[in-house]
């Protein structure tokens, strides 16, 4: 368990951002399913706000890993 660190349950998308060191926009698309062969990432929306629960960022990354070494 890591001390002094508080990992946040819910992200925003400027912090995914940050996660996966691509830019705000390019989450948004992956939101928004506009990236081919990248499955979509579920979230959720507050009024204009998407949020995204780390637990959902972290099994879309792991999906991700196994359609790279499929190929």
């Amino acid at each position: 368990m890591q001390t002094g660190t508080v990992q946040k349950p819910v992200l925003t998308i400027a912090e995914v951002a940050a996660v996966l060191r691509c830019s705000k926009a390019h989450v948004s698309n992956v939101l928004n399913g506009r990236v081919p062969g990248v499955r979509r990432l579920t979230h959720f929306s507050m009024g204009r706000r998407k949020l995204i629960r780390r637990e959902w960022l972290e099994e879309w990354m792991e999906d991700g890993k196994e359609d790279d070494l499929r190929c």
